[in-house]
């Protein structure tokens, strides 16, 4: 059964955005609406008993909705939204059958700064009994409350009910009153979400950042960050947990992420009384069990070896790990469970397109469950799966302008750098193109630790619509490949990476997959950062250069941090001296030939929109072909469908008018 029309046809003003198949090349036009046009449906969660949906989804410009939906019948009810005018929805999930709870994010202005801030609400299935979950704020607050908390257990033996990490501020006192408000730290509360009734379980404290319970209400292990003796945050995460029935804090272990040593708990499985968590073998990350029974045995349970593991897999509230994930040259999910692991075998070949299966979500006796099905050539799919009645069904296409499209297939590569060393790539052509002697963009990715992987990008999707070849190097410096590759950071070491950046550009063209004069390089946050760095270093490489939300002076990105407590990591990060200077774009703006577009928020906490300001005044002092397209309102992600829709034309106009199509 397919009710993904009936589902969000009853959206209203969150109606689906149509539009026409790709041809050989989309028209600029219809290529920025179709890729600009944000995903129409961002997440889903299925109710305990399996019968009802919850998901986010996109309307005009930023709006963001939560709509609930009975597939059984199509019936669909829109509860609340966000403007997406400095505040968006992020996820709402099912407490129990009557009460959700969701995640507001956004990000203010606070004096010369802009502040991340985040907050919990919990409402009823019908729209009523709104109720925000964290400590009422008071315009006596001794400090900024930039998060309220988080949702550490959601106690599936006790239905609407969750234990909550609560962020406390004290009050300033005032002479005169007797309401003071002393409690600071983060607290672990139990929470009756329709009541609003609240009893403490952990008494708050100023060193811990988080709890971690088994997924039944336990609480086994907490987090504190450590401070120097200024207060600065040092880098080195604790952990300290309990054995069963104890209320003894002991000794776990440690992680510093300075240099990513240590141990790192991502997860407690009640069956084995015992924590999942990652540490270093053969300098990458590695699964190990740690028993929380005070004898400390530890076993291996995963290691690749060429890749960190980063994840485990457990679906459904409170259910046992079922298995672990990472990211090779595709995203792979091994799972203990073998019932799993034959599903996953399963619908990889009953659902086209090759895709990857994750589960999302399942229902309390794990009978329906949630699956999104992806790929390169698939922007995802919703599913319900009946595991009684062997029932697939069809929810809601996350991208349904996509849906008749021909998209570009993703094939991961090797290129080698100037040193020898191999770099992993994504290559993208464009649909039915022979492959040779194209235009092409060179699109390094955030980070710097970050890394692409395969899948549908809407980004590289745009550029292959529009006729270029994309390539995404994972340059070192890159997460996911071990310590190694990791090397000293993109930007301590920002001579390798983006040597190998420019490695990727000339592999297009030795490969004879590019025609050298129609290369341009487009990349976003620190890809925007590679962008300019790389067209300074090989000014003659790049005919143009596109850098959305870009890091343009180091010394400006360390002093930025510098009055927050984490302005140590971050200048440790970034590194000092003449290093800094030489790569820094900024410095460097007069050797930047090719014309350049920047695109830049003025709401963007991750990279203060003056990087782009002081570059746009930079390029156009030393006489270069510069537009800025500086958005109000937004942040980093630039999270709006007309937004993208314009930043999309523009990067299409600018690509025309220098490479071609």
């Amino acid at each position: 059964m397919k009710v993904r029309n009936a589902l969000l046809a009853a959206a209203g003003l969150f109606a689906i955005v149509s539009a026409p198949c790709a041809a050989a090349t989309m028209p600029l036009d219809q290529a920025a609406k179709a890729f600009g046009t944000r995903e129409n449906v961002r997440m889903m969660d299925i109710s305990p008993s399996g019968n009802l949906i919850v998901m986010l989804v996109s309307g005009h410009g930023g709006q963001i909705g939560v709509m609930l939906a009975n597939p059984a019948t199509g019936a669909t009810k829109m509860l609340t939204s966000s403007s997406g005018e400095g505040e968006y929805l992020r996820w709402c999930v099912f407490a129990s059958e009557t009460q959700l709870v969701c995640q507001v994010t956004g990000t203010t202005p606070v004096a010369e700064d802009i502040v991340d801030f985040s907050r919990l609400v919990t409402l009823k299935t019908d729209g009523t009994g709104v109720h925000a979950l964290g400590q009422q704020e008071s315009f006596r607050d001794a400090s900024i409350r930039q998060f309220d908390g988080s949702i550490v257990d959601w106690l599936p033996g006790d239905p609407g009910a969750v234990l909550m990490a609560r962020a406390y501020v004290p009050q300033v006192h005032t002479v005169g009153t007797h309401i003071n408000r002393t409690a600071s730290g983060l607290g672990l509360d139990r929470v009756e979400l329709a009541s609003m009734r609240t009893s403490p379980v952990e008494r708050p404290n100023d060193h811990v950042v988080d709890f971690m319970t088994d997924g039944q209400g336990h609480l086994r292990i907490r987090e504190l960050m450590l401070q120097d003796n200024r207060g600065e945050i040092s880098g080195v995460e604790h952990y300290e947990y309990r054995t069963p029935g104890s209320s003894d804090w002991r000794d776990l272990g440690s992680y510093d992420e300075r240099n990513s040593s240590g141990l790192y708990p991502i997860a407690i499985d009640a069956g084995s009384n015992s924590a999942y968590v990652l540490r270093k073998t053969d300098g990458r990350d590695a699964l190990y069990r740690m028993t929380l029974d005070g004898s400390g045995t530890t076993t291996l349970v995963a290691a690749d070896k060429d890749n960190d593991i980063d994840g485990i897999v457990r679906i459904g509230h409170g259910q046992r790990v079922v298995g672990y994930t990472f990211a090779g040259d595709k995203r792979r999910t091994v799972y203990f469970d073998p019932d799993y692991s034959s599903l996953q075998t399963a619908l990889g070949k009953v659902i086209p397109g090759e895709p990857l299966i994750d589960f999302v979500g399942a229902s309390a006796d794990g009978q329906k469950l949630l699956i999104f099905a992806s790929g390169d050539t698939r922007p995802g799919t919703f599913y319900r799966f009946d595991r009684a009645t062997k029932h697939l069904e069809e929810i809601a296409s996350a991208r349904p302008q996509l849906d008749t499209a021909t998209l570009a297939s993703v094939r991961p590569i090797r290129v080698p750098a100037a040193d020898g060393a191999s770099i992993p790539a994504y290559l993208t052509l464009p649909p039915g193109s022979g492959g040779k002697n194209l235009p092409a963009v060179v699109l390094p990715h955030g980070g710097p630790s970050s890394r692409d992987e395969w899948g549908f990008d809407w980004l590289p999707q745009f550029l292959a619509a529009r006729g270029y070849a994309v390539i995404q190097p994972n340059y070192r410096g890159s997460a996911g490949y071990g310590e190694k590759w990791m090397a000293d950071n993109g930007f301590r070491g920002w001579q390798t990476s983006i040597g190998d950046v420019t490695a990727a550009a000339k592999y297009l063209v030795s490969s004879g997959i590019a025609d050298p004069k129609h290369l341009a390089i487009v990349g976003w946050s620190y890809g925007g950062y590679a962008a300019l760095q790389s067209a300074a270093i090989e000014p003659s490489l790049y005919k143009a250069v596109v850098a959305i939300a870009p890091v343009t002076d180091l010394s400006l990105l360390k002093r930025e941090a510098k009055d927050f407590s984490n302005g140590d990591l971050v200048a440790d990060f970034v590194g000092s001296g003449a290093n800094v200077r030489d790569g820094s774009p900024l410095r460097n703006a007069a050797a930047i030939k090719a014309p350049v577009l920047l695109v830049h928020a003025t709401l963007d906490s991750n990279v203060n929109v003056m990087h782009s300001d002081k570059m746009a005044d930079a390029l156009r002092s030393a006489g270069d072909d510069v537009d800025y397209l500086r958005v109000k309102g937004l942040d980093h992600q630039l999270d709006d469908s007309d937004v993208r829709t314009d930043m999309l034309t523009r990067i299409g106009t600018l690509l025309d008018k220098t490479i071609g199509h």
